[in-house]
Order: C-alpha cells, then structure tokens, then sequence
C-alpha cells in the first residue's frame, strides 16, 4: 500500500523546488500572478529573507510540495492508496485528492498564511523525550494551564503552544525534568494549533464560506481525527487551527492498514524521520471492522475503532465536535464528576460536570482539571442549576465559566430566563464579516414544560437585557445580537427522570416542543436550526430507538451513569442503585425549591427518605409554625428524621444563611421552619455521597427507572457488577447496541412490507 506524505512548515529551506519550476512552468505563472511576487525566486533565491515568515513560508511550501506530488504522478502513472500531510501540508494531501485545484489549493495557503502571520504574542516548543501523558502531568503539576499540546508528531516528540512567557516557563522546567532530551524552541510567530488562534479560526471560517471544495477521490487522513476524511471538509480545516496535529496517531491507522510504503513528497525528510521513529516506538492501529451484538468492553482508545454510528443530528455532531449524538447530564454536587466528564469526552461524547450545591473554588479546580485532559479539543460542559432565592449564585458561577472560558452550559430545572443565563449567552456573540452571529458560549436547556421551552427559544427578555445593559454587564452591540439569537443552541426535553422533573411522557412532550420549535423558527427566522434531544428512562436500546425515532437529534443520560465507576458519590449508593428495579423510586419534594412544591425523584427501595421528606412537606404546607405541630410529631422527626433538635439545627443552618435571611426567618415563623426542614435534606444528600453508616435509611438519592431498565438489560454480563461500569464504554455500547436494534426493525418491517 502506497502512502504520499506532505511536510507543513519548518520543512523550508532555500533552494527548494529546484527545476520543478521550469517544468511546471504554465502553474508557476498562476502562482506568480496570485501571489503578486515570482514564487521560483523566493524559493530558490529568498534575496529579501522573507521564506523564514509564515505569510511567504506557507504559499510557497504549498507550491513546492504540489510540484512534487505532479511530477511524481507524472513519472508513475499511479495514484496512491492514502494521502496525509503535517498541518499545512494537509493542503497538499486534500490537492492530491482532488478536493480542490491547485489555483484554489494556493489561494486557501495564502489567505491562512495571512491570517496566521498576524498572529503575535505567541510560540511553540518541541519536548523530545516524554510522551503525551507525561508532559500533561508536568504541565499540571507545575500550573501551565495556559498550555496546549498542539502537534503529537511522534511517541515521545510533542510540540506546546502558547503564550510567549508561558513557553519560556516551560522551558525552563523541562529541560530539569528527567528523560527529557532536549526543548527546541520552533521559529513561529504565534501559538498556532492552540486555543489562542479563535479568532484567526473565525475569520478563515468566514473565508472559507466562499471556496466550493470536492469529495477527496483518495482516503486522506485528517489532522484532527487521525483518520480518513468524511463529508465535513470544511470542518475540518477551520478546527485543524486550534486542534493538534495527530500524526502519530495518524501513522499508526495507516500502519494498521497493512504493508504500507510511506513516500515523503516534498523539499527534506523530516516526515521520512518521524514516520521511522513511530513504526519503532508505536504499534498499529488494529480497526474492528464488526463487533458482536453481546460484546461491552467496547474500547476507542489506541488500540481499537469503531464503525461511525449513524444515529442523531450530523450537525450537532459537527457543532460540539463529538462522534455520537450522545451526552451525560451534570448531576448534582459533583456526581458527576470530572473524571466522569474527561472519560466521556475522551470517548468521542460530552458530559457535563455538576456543579450544583458546590463551592465556586470546587467548581474551578473540577475546570482547570477538564481542560487539561480534554485538550485536544474533545467536547464537555459545565451544568448551571437555577438558583430560585440567589441569583447572585447563578452570576458568580457564570463569571467563572466565563473566565475559564467554558465553552457549554447545560442550563437545568430553570422556571424562566435569568441575567445569568443571558450574560453567558451575550460574552460569546460575535458578527462575523458575512454577517452571520456566531455563539461561541452554547447553552443547552433542560425542559419539561412547553412554556419553558419557548422562553429558551426565544431571544433574550427585553427587560433582562435593559437592566443588565444599565448595569454595564452587557454591551450595546451584545444588547443587539441577542435580539437576533435564541437563548438557546439546543434543548434536552426531560420526561419521567431522576432528579428535577414534571414526570412527562416522552411519547407526548417530545413532539410537542418538536412542533414549538418549528413555530418558533419560522417565527423568528433564526439563521441556525435549534435542536432537541431526549432525556428521561433512557436506560435500554429500545428506550434510545424509542427517542431517535420520535425526532430527537441526540439523547441524554443520567441516572445509568451515577452507578458507574466514575461517579462521584459512594459505594453504598452504588450498591443500592445495582439492585433497584423500574418499580423502585417515588417522587419527593426538591430541598432546593421546597417552598415552591417542586418534585424531584428519588430511590425508595430500603430507603425512609422519600416518605420522611414527603412528611415534612405536608407539615409545611400545613402549619404556618413549628409550634402548631404535635409534640409526638415533632418528637418522631428530631429522634428519627434529624437526630437532633430543631433548635440544634436552627443553630447549625444559621452559619450559611445570610444575616438578612435569618433576619427575616425571626421574623417569619413559617419560613424558619423551611429553613429548617431544608436542613434535612442536604443532611440526607450528604449521609448518601459520604456513604455514612450513621443513618442509611435517610439517603437521598436522585434516580429515574431507567437505572432499573439497564440493569435488566445488563443482568448476566460483565456490566451487572457496577464495579465493571465505566461511563463511556456504557455510552458506546448504548448506542451501537440502539443502532443494531433500529437496523433490525426497520429491516423486518421492510420484509413484512414486501411480503
């Protein structure tokens, strides 16, 4: 098998193309006459010194690599099996495909030249000596967050890229670090293939709306996916600006691929080298071409792929990046825990970390984590809970996303749209030079309710949007574009779930809000289609064919993925949840939204908590004081529900109101004793995630009958021990197992039509 390989930039030198000018000679006058300079000149000559800088380096490696390629094809008469090349040589690889012409090829280099050449106040480095995992521990370890990994060009070769000083720090480390051979600071003129070339990403975007490109005529092998190329080529040349360059990984698929001859077409043999020292250091890629229907340890990791499942929107795909149309919810208090985000994200998925009922300093360092594991652009979220009573929490939370620059939130059990919600959305607006809006901070909205629904279809309240403006939180221009954007990318109709939900039926509020959400696209003429996916009893492929067929463009999960590995709550939990039924929860009032009557669902098998906290609801509702109910009463819930005193919890709450509440709950004796009775359920929430012996039968713990639904499915295979669950292998196998099953039914159907 025949593979051409094309360098990218640092491959140039003076001299290069040599006669290859002159015997393409009809393709260096278009060149000349693009470029508006003799590119033979600049190459063989370089009498000004400009090859060495990006906005010539690029146009003329381009050229010289493309002659290379034409006279090899001149001498062979063959094609090659596979084409890739390294970052700018990628252009090469897709021109030999024939996805563009060479004029085109020459003018899509020129204008990325440009941009790129802008770029200023950044560098690279190459780390030779330690592998990706270990340089990300170093980077972690010693705070260089601001880092990213931009080319993997070999097992133990990573290049970083970032800020000017940051490389300088880095520097400075490695090079004391042990097995590091050297650090080689790379003649660039800013941080290319990292999160600090956005804005360079948008305005090439923009650019590149107007080029018309072919499906490749040869399998090329993406920088970014370090496999072949689909339909999204596009795509994939704006993302190449800010993803790393997977050529290792890149070389180990086509290793994998058989007997392979690895052909370098361009000026020197860095490629030739690299390609040398990945067959020594690295093993092929071995492609799992079919997999049996009872298989779980499904794996995407080095070693292993799988066939591209077809289900859910393309463009949501697309959007976030992800390779299935499938999410993990942010379940509260950390449940959902980073390690829990990074394994999904790593899989090809995206999760959401909880943030709920944690401390801002909690929510930073689970950040921080994420984006240094998931830095190579792999999908996730972070989860923002209504704050009913402290908007100002809500607030907070979004200047730390906004800070670490999250790219999106899962918007949960929200009753309207909040400033906070609106800042988020109004910071990632910008009008790109055709026009177009585009939301770099994505809100995806969990709804269960139509009228709920249509508040995050909808732009921004107009009255949110004056206020915050008068406030200076929010520009005249964002005031502006959030007028033409919905608050919301996508909506997550949850029906009959765990945790906050109105118990819907999916069979019925799935195509509701799918029929709200047309009116409303017609109705504001939006340029971008919002989607909506499926959340709720999803717990079995039948219960995820059940929502791809009713319209949903991706599903959700979130009860299945608390009795994981991953989730962060306690093995007594787990233990519980493995053994639970469809049968085996009840609804019990929400300690957040207590006053309101809102409804949460909860795990009831061997548990007191659901009818102790539905029994304290209805006291509330009841009574107007603590005093007004029945001495035995009150005794039964400070002996039984609290083990302590109301006064001893009064005591205890007082230190995390603010003075004001407290003020007002002295004053209000109905309120104090919300106050207090909401004690009761952070105690039963913690007593859960502790795995505390002192009191088992008052955990609460949120979950849907979908867990009972999986653990059905899973009964007598390696996935009934919950210590055999890890999150994305349940994720993978969930939705090649609903692609099977959806394949099956519409095959039979089919037959039964025919006959």
């Amino acid at each position: 098998m025949t593979v051409y390989v094309f360098p990218g930039q640092g491959s140039q030198k003076k001299g290069m193309g040599g006669a290859l000018f002159d015997e393409f000679d009809t393709l260096t006058r278009q060149a000349d006459d693009l470029l508006g300079y003799s590119i033979k000149r600049l190459c063989l000559e370089d009498p000004e010194g400009k090859l060495s800088f990006t906005p010539y380096t690029q146009p003329a490696l381009f050229t010289v690599n493309a002659f290379h390629y034409l006279k090899k094809i001149k001498e062979t008469g063959e094609k090659p099996d596979y084409v890739a090349g390294h970052s700018l040589g990628e252009y090469n690889a897709l021109f030999a495909a024939g996805v563009f012409d060479f004029q085109t090829g020459l003018t899509l280099v020129k204008k990325r030249g440009e941009l790129m050449g802008q770029s200023s106040g950044g560098g690279m480095a190459a780390v030779i000596g330690l592998t990706e995992s270990e340089i990300a521990e170093v980077l972690s370890r010693n705070g260089l967050h601001r880092l990213d990994i931009a080319n993997l060009n070999s097992p133990t070769q990573v290049v970083l890229s970032g800020l000017t000083e940051d490389i300088q720090q880095a520097r400075t480390i490695f090079e004391k670090t042990e097995k590091v051979q050297m650090v080689i600071p790379l003649k660039t003129s800013g941080a290319f293939h990292s999160r600090y070339m956005e804005d360079v990403k948008a305005e090439f975007a923009s650019f590149l709306d107007t080029i018309t490109l072919l499906p490749p005529a040869i399998p090329v092998i993406s920088n970014i996916e370090a496999r072949p190329y689909g339909e999204e080529v596009k795509q994939h040349l704006i993302d190449q600006m800010v993803h790393p360059v997977k050529w290792t990984e890149s070389i180990q698929y086509l290793m994998g691929q058989g007997e392979t001859d690895f052909q370098e077409l361009g000026p020197g043999n860095v490629l030739s080298g690299l390609i040398r020292r990945i067959q020594r250091e690295a093993e092929p890629l071995t492609i799992e071409k079919t997999q049996p229907s009872d298989a779980v340890e499904h794996s995407v990791t080095s070693q292993t792929d799988t066939i591209e499942n077809p289900l859910g929107s393309v463009a949501f795909k697309r959007d976030y990046n992800v390779k299935y149309a499938y999410l993990t919810g942010g379940m509260y208090r950390g449940i959902a825990s980073k390690e829990l985000v990074v394994k999904v994200g790593k899989a090809g998925m995206m999760g959401f970390f909880g943030s709920g009922g944690l401390k801002l300093g909690d929510v930073e360092e689970a950040i921080l984590y994420i984006q240094r594991e998931l830095n190579q652009g792999e999908a996730y979220g972070v989860n923002l809970v209504h704050q009913l009573n402290k908007p100002h929490k809500e607030e907070e939370l979004v200047h730390l996303l906004l800070q670490h620059r999250v790219p999106v939130m899962e918007a949960s059990a929200f009753l309207n749209i909040t400033p906070a919600l609106v800042i988020y959305r109004a910071k990632g607006l910008v009008r790109e030079q055709d026009g177009h809006i585009k939301c770099s901070n994505k809100i995806i909205a969990k709804v269960s309710r139509p009228e709920v629904a249509e508040c995050f279809l909808s732009p921004a309240p107009e009255r949110i949007v004056n206020k915050l403006l008068k406030e200076n939180k929010i520009s005249l221009q964002e005031a502006d574009l959030l007028k033409k954007v919905p608050m919301a990318d996508d909506l997550t109709v949850e029906a009959d779930s765990g945790g906050h939900t109105d118990g819907g039926v999916a069979y019925a509020l799935l195509p509701s809000i799918l029929k709200l959400r047309d009116r409303t696209m017609e109705k504001y003429s939006y340029a971008k289609e919002v989607r909506v996916g499926a959340a709720g009893g999803i717990g079995s492929p039948e219960a995820a064919a059940a929502a791809f067929t009713l319209g949903a463009a991706y599903i959700l999960t979130g009860s299945i993925n608390q009795c994981t590995v991953e989730a962060d709550t306690s093995d007594a939990v787990k233990d519980l949840l493995q053994q639970m039924d469809v049968q085996d929860t009840e609804y019990a009032p929400a300690g957040d939204m207590f006053e309101l009557g809102a409804k949460v669902q909860v795990l009831k098998k061997g548990l007191f908590f659901p009818a102790r906290a539905n029994k304290l609801f209805d006291l509330y509702r009841h009574y107007d004081s603590l005093d007004q109910i029945d001495k035995n009463v009150r005794n039964q819930i400070e002996e039984k529900y609290f083990k302590r005193s109301f006064e001893q919890v009064y005591e205890e709450v007082k230190a995390h109101y603010p003075p004001q509440e407290i003020q007002k709950a002295e004053r209000n004796p109905k309120q104090k004793m919300a106050i207090i009775f909401k004690w009761y359920f952070h105690y039963s929430n913690s007593l859960a995630l502790s795995g505390s012996e002192e009191s088992r039968v008052d955990y609460q713990i949120h979950c849907g009958p979908a867990l009972g639904a999986f653990n059905q499915w899973v009964k007598g295979t390696a996935l009934e021990s919950w210590r055999n669950r890890h999150v994305d292998k349940i994720g993978i196998h969930l939705m090649n197992e609903t692609a099977r099953l959806l394949t099956d039914r519409f095959q039979s159907m089919s037959s039964a039509t025919a006959v």
